[in-house]
């Protein structure tokens, strides 16, 4: 991908990072900066690249899955709205499509449940979640809570994301792949503009 550099080759993919990402680093720690000077700008980086790197682990699900029924990935880029592993085809079968769309939420449930256990199964009130000065309760509570909402998010049936990828493979082992695309990318429109044309509280 264009404006975009290797940083390490892990597990058989070349990882790189897309130049924009920085500025959503710079945009981060300006935020942190104004609310509590240098130590919650720190903060602010700080957990941004927790969080990319739950974004990394969720890409290598998909990555390592695919290894398992003989596809490459030959690289995984980072970019300011996430991941992107590259694969160099699809699936063969519909059940293989749906695990290896399924790795990468999956990944994210096990980070969400593994900070949860080292939270004692509570997490911090939101006032102390959101706090740059919450401490590391807050800052794990935190980072919990969006490996959940990550999960969550990206098994929406809107396709491309991992939920609109199942659905599609879900309609492919009845019609063909070229349709079944048709309609997962319907639903995803159709997701689209609901969100966009529902008001808040009439959902």
């Amino acid at each position: 991908m264009a404006w975009s550099f290797p940083v390490a080759r892990l597990f058989g993919s070349e990882l790189r990072i897309h130049v924009t990402f920085f500025l959503i680093l710079i945009w981060i720690g300006f935020i942190g900066y104004g609310q509590g000077g240098m130590p919650a700008a720190i903060l602010n980086v700080i957990f941004i690249l927790a969080l990319f790197a739950c974004v990394v682990a969720h890409e290598y699900g998909h990555a390592l899955m695919a290894r398992r029924y003989g596809i490459r990935t030959p690289d995984i880029t980072l970019l300011p709205i996430g991941g992107l592993a590259r694969l160099e085809r699809m699936p063969e079968k519909p059940s293989q499509e749906i695990a290896v769309a399924l790795a990468g939420p999956a990944v994210n449930i096990v980070i969400w449940a593994v900070l949860m256990v080292l939270l004692g199964g509570r997490l911090a009130p939101i006032e102390q979640m959101i706090d740059p000065g919450g401490g590391m309760q807050g800052f794990l509570s935190r980072l919990a809570s969006v490996n959940l909402f990550l999960a969550v998010f990206n098994m929406l049936p809107a396709f491309p994301m991992d939920g609109g990828r199942v659905l599609r493979a879900a309609l492919a082992s009845r019609m063909g792949r070229v349709r079944a695309t048709e309609i997962a990318a319907m639903a995803g429109r159709a997701l689209a503009l609901r969100t966009v044309f529902t008001e808040p509280g009439t959902a």
